[in-house]
C-alpha cells in the first residue's frame, strides 16, 4: 500500500498539542523524553483505554512523533526547516507550519483538506458526509476511512479552519489565514509537494491547490519557489508549463 493510500492519521489532533511536541524537540529532549512529556500532558485529556470515544493517547503521542521528531526518512530536511521557522513565527504563520507538516507526513490529512476545500470553492460549506463519501471513493468503502475522516475534519474545526454552521454536520470556511512571509509560504508549497504520491507536480496545482483552503496566499512565482528552498528544481514542460520537483539532500 502507498503512503499516500494509508490513512494514518486516525485521531482528533489539537494544533496545541503538535506545537507542545515541536517545542520539546528544539528545547532538545531525547525522543524518550519528548514522548513522556507528552504523555503526561496529555493525561486527563484522553485516555489509555479501548473506548471508541477516547482518542487513544498512545495514538495520538504516535502521531505527534512522527510529525515533529527528527527520523531518517526523505522528510527530515524539510522537517528541520520547519522547526526552524517555528521560534520566531506569528500565530498564523504558526498554523501555515503545522499543516504543512501533518500534510507531507500524513497525506490523509492534506487529502481531506483537498476535497474540503474543493467543495467549499464550489458551495461554500461542506457536510461531514459529503467529505466521507469522497474519501472513501478514494481509498475504499472502510469503516475505518470514514472514522478517520470525521475525526480530521473535527481537527480542522478545533484550528478553527472550520466554523459549524446551524445544520448539524455542515461546516463553513473560517476567515482566511494570510500567510506574507516568503519562507512560509514556500515551505508550505513544499508540504503540498511532498504530500503527493510522487514528489513531482506543476507549479500552477500547488500554488492552487485545494489543500490549502485554509490560507490566502499572495502571487508567488515559480522563480521566488526556487530562491527559497534547495531542495526543489524545475523542468520546464511544453511551452508555459513549469514542472517542480523535489531532490532528496
Amino acid at each position: 500500500m502507498s503512503r499516500v493510500s494509508q490513512v494514518g492519521f486516525s485521531q482528533r489532533v489539537r494544533i496545541e498539542w503538535l506545537q507542545e511536541a515541536a517545542l520539546l524537540v528544539l528545547a532538545g529532549g531525547s525522543r524518550e523524553a519528548v514522548k513522556e512529556s507528552l504523555t503526561e500532558r496529555l493525561r486527563g485529556k484522553v485516555s489509555i483505554g479501548g473506548s471508541a470515544e477516547r482518542g487513544s493517547r498512545e495514538k495520538i503521542i504516535s502521531i505527534l512523533s512522527r510529525t515533529w521528531l527528527p527520523d531518517s526518512t526523505h522528510l527530515n530536511p524539510f522537517r528541520m526547516n520547519g522547526l526552524e521557522l517555528l521560534p520566531k513565527c506569528t500565530n498564523d504563520q504558526m498554523v501555515a507550519i503545522h499543516w504543512g507538516m501533518v500534510s507531507a507526513t500524513y497525506p490523509f490529512w492534506a487529502n481531506v483538506g483537498e476535497q474540503v476545500g474543493r467543495l467549499l470553492a464550489l458551495q461554500g460549506a461542506v457536510s461531514a458526509l459529503q467529505v466521507q463519501r469522497r474519501i472513501r471513493e478514494l481509498l475504499g468503502e472502510r469503516e475505518t476511512v470514514s472514522r478517520a475522516t470525521r475525526r480530521v475534519l473535527r481537527s480542522f474545526h478545533d484550528w478553527g479552519v472550520l466554523v459549524e454552521t446551524n445544520t448539524k454536520g455542515t461546516y463553513g470556511k473560517a476567515h482566511p489565514i494570510r500567510i506574507d512571509d516568503p519562507r512560509t509560504i514556500s515551505w508550505l508549497l513544499e508540504a503540498m509537494l511532498l504530500s503527493r504520491a510522487l514528489p513531482k507536480a506543476p507549479y500552477r496545482d500547488l500554488a492552487q491547490s485545494h489543500a490549502l483552503f485554509p490560507f490566502q496566499l499572495p502571487f508567488f512565482s515559480v522563480e521566488e519557489f526556487l530562491r527559497q528552498s534547495s531542495r526543489i528544481e524545475r523542468l520546464r514542460h511544453g511551452l508555459d508549463m513549469d514542472l517542480v520537483y523535489s531532490i532528496p539532500l
